[in-house]
């Protein structure tokens, strides 16, 4: 029986870390399925298409990886592939609360689907997607943070919101 795992998430922009945590899953896992949440109450620099096209590219590598958009309920996207576990990254203690109440959640919803948390390698810890948004809309280096597509296509988005203001 092939175990699959789901990596669910906004992915605005795909990171080192995220990429750490799908290498390491890929290990463990059969299949490791992306989901990249088409909607969601954040506000995105990338369309949902932009980010699936950025997460496929970095994660091309691996075999075992599908990278793919999702809408609805998690827990119904992960019946429907068949998957046994769904995979969080955890950075902090802060992170914790949270993911644990989705995790509670979650299963409360559909029992036979379990919640497996990955921390990060070390130099990961501290990235997040949305201190790379800002960091590049400020002008700022991200590229030893985001694989260099992704940090071309940062260059490019908030190169022509600059040239806009």
């Amino acid at each position: 029986m092939t175990k699959t795992v789901i990596y669910p998430g906004t992915f605005d922009p795909i990171t080192n870390g995220h990429a750490d945590i799908v290498a390491r899953a890929a290990r463990m896992f059969d299949r490791v399925v992306v989901a990249i949440a088409g909607s969601t109450s954040k506000s995105t620099a990338f369309s949902t298409d932009e980010r699936v096209k950025l997460a496929t590219i970095v994660l091309s590598k691996y075999e075992n990886v599908e990278v793919t958009r999702f809408g609805g309920l998690l827990v119904e996207f992960a019946e429907e592939r068949k998957a046994s576990a769904v995979l969080r990254g955890l950075r902090a203690v802060s992170d914790f609360d949270f993911e644990f109440q989705l995790a509670g959640m979650n299963r409360r919803l559909n029992a036979d689907i379990d919640t497996v948390f990955l921390t990060p390698s070390e130099q990961f810890l501290f990235i997040s997607s949305s201190l790379i948004r800002e960091i590049s809309a400020l002008g700022g280096d991200v590229s030893e943070f985001v694989h260099p597509v992704v940090c071309e296509a940062l260059l490019a988005r908030f190169a022509s919101k600059k040239k806009s203001s």
